[in-house]
C-alpha cells in the first residue's frame, strides 16, 4: 500500500539533547536517562531484597551486596553493550580504524551486547558471594525496564531510531530527516512496550505472585518480555543504515538478536520450579 501523507501530524517537540552546558562540560539527557536509571535500580532493587513478604524464606542477598554490585553492573552494561555494537552492527568500520572502539563519546551500543554483559557480571558476582545467580538476575531485572524507558525516551530527544513513514494521526516529524514526513515514533513505543508495560508485568510477578520464590523466573519473563516487545517495534522501526533490512525487506538485526532472548526467557521461567529456593549462603 502506498504511503498516505496525513491531514495532520505531530511535529517533534523542540527540546535540546543538551540539557545544559558548561564550557567544555555537557549534560546530555541520554546520560542523564542513564544516571537515572541506575539510581533507580539501585534503589528499587535494595527494596526488593529487604522486603521478607516477597521471598519463601529469608532473603538470599543483603543490601549491602547490591551497593557492591553497581560498579559490577556498569561494566557489564558499558562494556558489552560497546562490544556488542562493534560485533553486530558495525564491525568493517571497527576493523579499520579499532582505535575507534574506545571513542564511546561518538555513541554506538547494543541491548543484546549490554544484556550479555551484564549476565556475565552477575554470575561472576554471584558466585564470589556465593548465592544464586539466578536470584540476582530475578532482582536487576525487575529493576530493568524503568531504566530502559528512560532510555527510549531519551533516544526519541536524540531523534535517533525512528520508525517508517506512517500515515497514523500520532506520526511525529523528525526535523532530522529533513523530508518533512510523519513517522512512527518507536522509540515511544519501545519506551511504553519495555519500560512501563513491562515494569508493570515484572511487578504483578514479585508483589502479588511471589515468583521472586521461583528463581529464574521472573529473570525470564523480562527476558522473554523484551525480546516479543523489541520484534514487534521492529516491524515498524527503520533498521540501521549499515545494514539494512538482512533478508526479505522485513528482517533486521534486532530481531535476530531477540530470537535467542526470547528463548532463554521461556527456558528460563519454564525451567524455574525445578531450581532450589533461597537456601544458599547469604551474602
Amino acid at each position: 500500500m502506498p504511503f498516505k501523507m496525513p491531514l495532520s501530524a505531530i511535529a517533534f517537540p523542540a527540546i535540546d539533547p543538551i540539557i545544559f552546558s558548561i564550557g567544555p562540560v555537557q549534560l546530555h539527557w541520554y546520560g542523564l536517562a542513564y544516571i537515572a536509571g541506575i539510581l533507580f535500580g539501585l534503589w528499587y532493587a535494595k527494596r526488593l531484597v529487604t522486603s521478607k513478604n516477597l521471598w519463601p524464606g529469608e532473603p538470599p542477598i543483603k543490601p549491602a551486596s547490591i551497593d557492591d554490585f553497581l560498579i559490577w553492573a556498569v561494566a557489564g552494561i558499558v562494556l558489552g553493550g560497546r562490544l556488542g555494537y562493534v560485533l553486530f552492527y558495525d564491525l568493517p568500520t571497527y576493523l579499520d580504524n579499532p582505535l575507534q572502539i574506545a571513542m564511546l563519546w561518538q555513541g554506538g551500543m547494543s541491548f543484546h551486547g549490554g544484556l550479555l554483559g551484564s549476565i556475565l557480571a552477575m554470575i561472576l558476582f554471584a558466585r564470589k558471594r556465593g548465592f544464586s545467580p539466578y536470584h540476582l538476575l530475578d532482582v536487576i531485572a525487575a529493576c530493568a525496564p524503568i531504566g530502559l524507558m528512560l532510555g527510549r525516551i531519551a533516544n526519541f530527544i536524540n531523534q535517533e531510531l525512528f520508525g517508517k513513514p506512517t500515515d497514523l494521526p500520532w506520526g511525529v516529524v523528525f526535523p532530522f530527516t529533513g523530508d518533512g514526513v510523519p513517522r512512527h515514533p518507536s522509540q515511544l513505543y519501545e519506551a511504553a512496550l519495555e519500560g512501563l508495560i513491562l515494569f508493570l508485568v515484572l511487578r504483578l510477578l514479585t508483589h502479588h505472585l511471589k515468583k521472586l520464590g521461583a528463581p529464574g523466573f521472573v529473570g525470564g519473563a523480562f527476558l522473554a518480555g523484551y525480546a516479543i516487545s523489541r520484534i514487534l517495534v521492529e516491524f515498524v522501526r527503520l533498521p540501521d543504515p549499515q545494514l539494512g533490512y538482512l533478508a526479505g525487506g522485513w528482517l533486521t538485526m534486532g530481531m535476530v538478536l531477540s530470537l535467542p532472548v526470547l528463548a532463554i526467557g521461556v527456558w528460563g521461567m519454564a525451567t524455574a520450579g525445578n531450581r532450589k529456593v533461597a537456601g544458599e549462603k547469604t551474602a
